[in-house]
């Protein structure tokens, strides 16, 4: 069984300091391991960084998402989420009311 890290918490980037990142390794010519060990970051981390932004500029392998569309399948993961909670609680409430009105 794997344990949790419970200690360690995830950092989060901001989409322009992901950018500037991208654009710095653009244009110093240098490795990932260099420009992510410069802003202390992980470099797995980063190289997914460079990949993301060469399919979102429309260089990416042919079937990869790109942000725009990862976040709005996001969207409507989570809208269809909610419709099916929603029928759900609405056949509950109609089973409920037939039952009461026999």
């Amino acid at each position: 069984m794997r344990k949790k890290k419970t200690d360690r918490k995830r950092k989060k980037y901001t989409a322009e300091f992901k950018a500037e990142a991208v654009r710095l390794f653009r244009e110093a010519g240098k490795s990932y391991a260099a420009i992510s060990q410069d802003l202390g970051i992980p470099a797995s981390c980063f190289s997914k960084w460079v990949k993301q932004a060469e399919v979102d500029a429309g260089r990416g392998p042919a079937g990869v998402l790109t942000t725009e569309e990862k976040q709005e399948l996001a969207r409507l993961r989570k809208e269809n989420r909610e419709l099916r909670m929603e029928r759900e609680i609405l056949k509950k409430a109609t089973a409920f009311f037939a039952k009461e009105s026999r």
